[in-house]
């Protein structure tokens, strides 16, 4: 049963009205939201077809919030299920134009498109936009690239997929149309070149979804919108529908999805918001922002509430949360200051009886390295300590909170070095990226059979379960230095292949050898003579011939489906295209889910003894006893100092521009007419940047329960050790030191 604590039980005193709550992490906000749920439908008489509206932000959430809802109803005695509806804010945006499409100008069976295939629409606009305009990288590439054919082909068209996606995002959420933005570029008195390129892919992309009947995530949010202000009986209705609105994870809301729960609440009607904007680390990926949510709280309108007291964290993870807050009240960055990234209300531990009582105090189990390590030691470093803190706590649980997932996968190949046991919450696992990439290998020399570099790791590929046999390993090591160096690779896959191995290959191993490479030519040979069928059963054939394991054969099967679905939606696709798409997936670059990968809620406590490597994003929500926080240097924890690095800041692009900041800023311009300068708006992204990732450190610490260790490593030699870690590790050291003098005798 519930047991709230005093400042829970001020929020389970809300009836009526906005309120607005700021919570801590590990507050329990979910669980007391979910419990004023079940207290408003146990003291509320609905009328029939009356609802409480639960939003929340994530499909793993709902059925997490559905589940503790009818908990509480269940032991009040009340039918679980019945009087409440949970939802998405995207789930929610789909209910409202499904109600009335032709109010959003839609057919009664438009459909939408997911991430990937939205990606995929929009990276053929910018492909055939890049055709039309092949002059168009000079503006924008550094001298040294601009005649690099490899940069001024794919990298130019990479980097203006994700400008013209940001300015699209944007774009839709100020409810601006190709057609509106044309208009205003012939009236601006100026150059924007972005945003001229931006607005044809724009309306390029537009057109494809309207080709399709479709529309994408953002459109439902702007078309719910559209639907609710442009059909006042239906909206009087949904009022009536749904008497009370409870949001969750507020911080992660946009203005337009706050415009959607402030109407269907209307002027006097129920909306309770909870949140946490210190942890609203999104940004960069939505248009969510967490100064709404602030705003919102601050407002004097709303009944402003705090939820600071927290069981998940020993008191000294929960300080040294709390000093980063106060260090970025005063920011040595006057602009990073002034956006406010943290704030109060700091955590505080739980009262005395409280039913979740904190974790025992051990100032020695939180451990700051100063110490600059290169990105190997510091994987070394750590997986060493992992495995001997997991060997002394085979009950505990442990994680390893990584910036990117290419780290995560890095740091999985040391745990496995070591017998480390782990799990993954990355894109993909290593697992089925191991089978991904065997794939990709094979596809990329079927686009190219005359290429000796890529037989050679088709060998590899073919004799990988081979490789923990030292002599077999030494034996693939010899044929694979001589497959390179093959000049005609027809004559490996022709019958001349004696001559070649007494050629390539001396020494009394050439009978082994010769076996296992004639073997090899018949594998390849079938492999060429498939390489015509439809995508989706080549992929099974070559996997029926190269994987011996259920879950490989099964995760094949899965990627043979998805390139069918690719194949479907694009028939120009051909191997090299396939390949580059298993070659994303195997580099962790895209998400994917092969047999056995955990699409559903990830539940720490159900894997202990295991270390779990997850980006700090995913982290999000989640708690483990064990926390490394590893890469806290200053490319990904950036404070816009003159010698950080930046990610939106390409290597090939002049000047250091940001290029999606600089579309942005025009659109801003051409929205409202006022001028632009180029250049301001990459630095401005710097500080909001700087300014996410400090509350993505801040995720970070307050993810551990009972012991914290944070690193930093050097990259590729350039990378400094972060501000705000040196900020807490001089603070940290100061109160060991502080301890110490009040604990020495005398």
């Amino acid at each position: 049963m519930f047991k709230p604590r005093p400042k829970q039980q001020e929020v389970l005193a809300y009836r009526r009205g906005f309120m607005g709550v700021a919570a801590v992490p590990g507050s329990g906000k979910t669980a007391t939201l979910s419990y004023l749920t079940a207290m408003l439908l146990a003291e509320t008489e609905l009328e029939e077809g009356q609802e409480i509206l639960i939003v929340t932000l994530v499909n793993s959430a709902v059925s997490n919030f559905a589940r503790q809802v009818n908990e509480y109803v269940k032991s009040d005695g009340l039918l679980p299920g019945y009087g409440y509806r949970v939802r998405t804010l995207h789930s929610l945006a789909n209910d409202i134009v499904r109600g009335k499409p032709s109010a959003a100008g839609l057919d009664d069976q438009f459909s939408i498109v997911d991430e990937r295939e939205s990606n995929e629409i929009l990276a053929e606009a910018v492909d055939a936009w890049a055709r039309r305009h092949p002059e168009a990288a000079d503006a924008y590439l550094a001298p040294k690239y601009i005649d690099n054919a490899h940069y001024r082909s794919q990298k130019w068209v990479e980097i203006l997929s994700e400008t013209a996606r940001s300015f699209i995002r944007q774009a839709k959420d100020e409810l601006l149309t190709p057609a509106d933005l044309g208009g205003k570029l012939a009236d601006y008195r100026g150059e924007l070149t972005l945003a001229e390129s931006c607005v044809d892919i724009y309306k390029d992309y537009e057109s494809a979804l309207a080709y399709r009947g479709a529309v994408d995530f953002q459109d439902l949010i702007r078309l719910a919108l559209k639907v609710l202000r442009e059909e006042p009986d239906y909206l009087a209705a949904l009022q009536r529908k749904w008497v009370y609105i409870l949001e969750d994870e507020a911080q992660d809301s946009s203005r337009l999805q706050e415009d959607i729960l402030r109407l269907l609440a209307g002027d006097g009607g129920n909306w309770a918001r909870v949140g946490d904007p210190n942890q609203a680390i999104f940004e960069t990926f939505t248009t969510a922002d967490p100064k709404y949510l602030r705003a919102f709280i601050a407002d004097e309108q709303v009944d402003g509430r705090e939820l600071p007291n927290s069981g998940r964290s020993m008191r000294s993870i929960q300080r040294l949360a709390n000093h980063l807050i106060d260090w970025s009240l005063a920011h040595p960055h006057a602009k990073i200051r002034e956006r406010g990234p943290l704030s109060p209300p700091h955590i505080q531990p739980t009262p005395a009886g409280d039913p979740q009582p904190n974790p025992p105090d051990d100032p020695d189990a939180v451990v700051l390295f100063g110490e600059a390590y290169s990105a190997t030691k510091e994987a070394m470093v750590v997986t060493e300590s992992c495995k001997r803190w997991l060997a002394a706590n085979p009950e505990a649980t442990a994680a390893i909170l990584v910036a990117r997932n290419s780290r995560g996968s890095e740091i999985v190949k040391f745990l496995r070095q070591k017998a480390v046991p782990y799990v993954e919450n990355l894109n993909s696992s290593s697992s089925t990226r191991a089978v991904v990439g065997a794939l990709a290998r094979v596809l990329a020399y079927l686009a190219d059979p005359k290429s000796a570099g890529k037989l050679a790791e088709v060998y590899r590929v073919w004799r990988r379960d081979e490789r923990d046999d030292p002599a077999a390993a030494a034996a693939i090591k010899t044929v694979l230095s001589a497959l390179k160096r093959v000049k005609h690779v027809e004559d490996l896959v022709a019958p001349r292949l004696i001559d070649w191995l007494d050629e390539a290959i001396a020494g009394e191993e050439g009978g082994t050898h010769f076996e296992t490479l004639e073997a090899f030519r018949a594998r390849v040979g079938s492999w060429l003579r498939a390489a015509e069928m439809p995508i989706d059963q080549l992929i099974l054939t070559i996997a029926g011939e190269l994987f011996r394991d259920v879950g490989e054969i099964a995760t094949s099967h899965m990627v043979a489906l998805h390139l069918s679905r690719l194949a479907d939606a694009h028939p120009l696709m051909r191997l090299p295209e396939f390949a580059a798409e298993l070659y994303d997936i195997a580099g962790n670059k895209r998400r994917f889910s092969g047999l056995g990968d955990d699409e559903g809620q990830f539940d720490p406590d159900a894997r202990k003894g295991v270390v779990t490597v997850t980006t700090l994003h995913k982290a999000k929500g989640l708690e483990w006893d064990r926390v490394y926080l590893i890469s806290v240097n200053n490319y990904d924890f950036p404070s816009a100092e003159p010698n950080d690095s930046f990610i939106g800041e390409k290597w090939f692009i002049r000047d250091d521009l940001n290029l999606s900041a600089e579309a942005l800023a025009q659109l801003t311009a051409l929205d409202d007419g006022s001028a632009y300068r180029e250049g301001f708006a990459s630095l401005d992204a710097r500080i909001d940047y700087a300014a996410e990732r400090l509350r993505l450190l801040y995720v970070g610490i307050t993810r551990a329960r009972k012991a914290l260790t944070i690193t930093w490593n050097t990259g590729r030699g350039t990378a400094t050790e972060a501000t705000p870690l040196i900020a807490l590790r001089t603070f940290w050291e100061g109160e060991r030191e502080k301890e110490a003098l009040h604990e020495a005798p005398g």
